[in-house]
């Protein structure tokens, strides 16, 4: 992809979303493999910024693998940090350390090109207010039941634990999102049932019409996993942090109107309004008390949401 069809996505992000301004400082955080990605924002922070850093380390093995510690320093330190990574940053204790300390942010987790120019031509105004409707809906709730034509019937308790809105727009200290943005999420208290992922999973990416990846859960664990390489990674983890690999991390609902397809990225497919994924792993980024080195999303097409027993309504994609 030409350089300029970078620089426009990453001007939103800088402009837009972060809000950056010329007495900040802004560390852009990637890896090896999204450097084409960091060097673009990193233009456009410099458009505005001249205190804008580049830092990038090896590729990681896992999604919530924490990264070198002078890359958690260095996003400590900045104002606002953009971290553009393979794997992602955003379950780590490097993100939140760097949220309580002041600096604000966004993770961007297996960005790839396309998804970057695509997902941050949005409206995020919009998306910000699809993100408030629903969280008024959902905020003083006790118990999210979600069923689905592909075989979900899935029950979580969410009394006691925050539920948090991804608009994008991260303009005051301690703010994080992820780019592209566009979900209302929370860790749950507990969870029972099955959930059936029939959107995109990594490391699958979209599934195909009929496929599906069943999960069993009860008592905010998961019990069983129908996909072999799924339950492989959950396996290896749980050799290091036991039953924890197991927790059922995260509820979320999409929000984006500007995504009217999947595409085969969970960054941006689990932002999709008129759908709903569900996580299995660490949650002690957003609310939850699990830590665990991994944090694998699901998504599940045309879900039906009853909050305490009313249905919820989801935002639906605009018109083309």
């Amino acid at each position: 992809m030409a350089e300029n069809e970078l620089l426009e996505p990453a001007e939103t992000a800088i402009q837009q979303c972060l809000g950056l301004n010329q007495n900040e400082s802004c560390v852009i955080v990637t890896d090896d493999k999204r450097r084409s990605i960091a060097d673009a924002l990193t233009d456009a922070a410099r458009q505005v910024s001249d205190e804008v850093t580049t830092v990038q380390f090896p590729v990681g093995e896992q999604h919530g693998e924490e990264p070198p510690a002078p890359v958690a320093a260095a996003m400590s330190a900045a104002d606002a940090f953009l971290a553009p990574t393979t794997k992602s940053l955003s379950h780590t204790r490097a993100r939140s350390d760097a949220c309580a300390s002041g600096a604000r942010g966004a993770t961007l987790p297996g960005i790839t090109e396309s998804v970057f120019a695509e997902g941050l031509q949005a409206n995020y105004a919009a998306i910000e207010r699809h993100c408030e409707n629903v969280y008024d809906a959902v905020n003083e709730a006790r118990e999210l039941h979600i069923s689905s034509p592909s075989g979900t019937d899935f029950t979580v308790s969410i009394e006691h634990r925050p539920w948090q809105q991804d608009t994008g727009m991260i303009n005051q200290p301690g703010d994080f999102s992820n780019l592209p943005a566009g979900e209302v999420f929370i860790a749950p208290t507990t969870a029972n049932g099955t959930y059936v992922v029939d959107g995109t999973m990594r490391p699958h990416g979209l599934l195909e019409d009929e496929e599906f990846i069943r999960f069993e859960v009860s008592d905010g664990y998961v019990t069983d996993i129908s996909d072999p390489a799924i339950r492989n990674q959950v396996e290896a983890a749980a050799e290091t942090v036991g039953d924890a690999a197991y927790n059922l991390a995260e509820v979320g609902i999409g929000t984006n109107v500007g995504i009217d397809t999947l595409v085969g990225s969970v960054l941006l497919d689990e932002k999709a309004a008129g759908t709903v994924h569900i996580a299995i792993g660490d949650n002690a980024g957003i609310g939850g008390n699990t830590e665990a080195p991994l944090h694998l999303d699901g998504i599940v097409r045309e879900p039906t949401v009853t909050v305490d027993g009313k249905e919820l309504p989801l935002p639906a994609p605009a018109p083309a």
